[in-house]
């Protein structure tokens, strides 16, 4: 049987740009990132509601980068 779409796909972000490229697949419990130039590596899983946290926390600049 065909796919018909039914898989989760990979997204780049549309923040990535020189070579800091990463790509978003998101899933109904979970949202997985890996490295585009890397994609057999690791991918590193989120719970939703975590992801959620730390995406409000960059978009609000609350993010010590010390």
């Amino acid at each position: 049987m065909a796919d018909q779409g039914l898989t989760p796909q990979w997204r780049t972000s549309a923040r990535s740009s020189g070579g800091a490229c990463v790509e978003v697949q998101t899933r109904p419990d979970v949202v997985l990132i890996r490295d585009s130039k890397d994609r057999e590596g690791g991918v590193l899983s989120f719970d939703r509601a975590t992801f959620g946290e730390f995406l409000g926390a960059l978009k609000s600049d609350r993010l010590d980068p010390s």
